[in-house]
Order: structure tokens, then sequence, then C-alpha cells
């Protein structure tokens, strides 16, 4: 299994969760449902899932400070955790670099996005938060 393919899984459980208001450990075993997954991808999808939720007070702060002319709640639950998913990386797994987390969000966005304006937004959100984040530790 390709960490793409287990950033999707991580995705669809966030979703789960969000909409669905789900236990994660529910949302985790369903998005993987028919899926051969491995000790590390198994760990790598707990580890975006589980860190994504503990954090999401300050995920969404981050991501409600750059959103231009819109306000979180009003995102699709889409968008909303592809950011997410994308933040967390970018802010706690310092073993990806920017660039990878931006690119998968990206490509999770053009599968799953709910325009087709949203691959530009979710790039200009995560844009803005890295580049602050790189200020920050300057």
């Amino acid at each position: 299994m390709s960490r793409r393919l287990a950033r999707e899984l991580a995705f669809i459980a966030l979703f789960q969760v969000d909409i669905g208001k789900c236990r994660a450990e529910q949302a985790l075993r369903r998005s993987k449902e028919g899926y051969s997954i491995g000790d590390v991808e198994e760990h790598f999808i707990g580890e975006l899932v589980n860190g994504t939720l503990e954090n999401l007070d300050q995920l969404d702060s981050i991501i409600a400070k750059h959103l231009v002319k819109w306000e979180l709640n009003r995102l699709s639950a889409i968008d909303r955790n592809l950011l997410r998913l994308g933040l967390y990386e970018i802010l706690y797994r310092p073993d990806i670099p920017h660039a990878v987390s931006i690119n998968e969000a990206l490509e999770l966005a053009k599968k799953y996005g709910s325009s087709g304006e949203a691959v530009g937004f979710i790039n200009g959100v995560l844009d803005r938060s890295a580049g602050e984040l790189l200020e920050q530790k300057q």
C-alpha cells in the first residue's frame, strides 16, 4: 500500500468522524475495510487520524486564520478535512517535506474536491499556513 492510499483512507476516516459524528476507531475500521494493510501503513493511518483529531482546535484555528472571505464552518466537509489532514502533516510530521504534504492534499482534492476550485483553494490555504510556519521558525 502506498502512502497516498494511506492518506486517502485517513481522509475518509476523518470525513466520517466529522459528518457521521462516529468515533475515530469505528471510522478507521470502516475506511480500511477491503484493503490489505501492513503494520507500517496501519500505524501511519492511525497517526494521521488520531493526530489530526487530537490537535483539531489548533488546526482549525490556523486554517480559519488563513481563509480569505470564508468561515471554517461554511467550508464543505471534504475541503475542511483535506485542509486539516494536510496541515497536520505540515505541523507535526517534520519527516515529510511541506511540499509533499501539500501535493498529497491537492491530489486528494482533485479526486474528492467539492468544486472545480477546491484544488486552488486548498493549495492557497496550505501554502499560506506553511509559509507562516517557516517564518516563525526563522
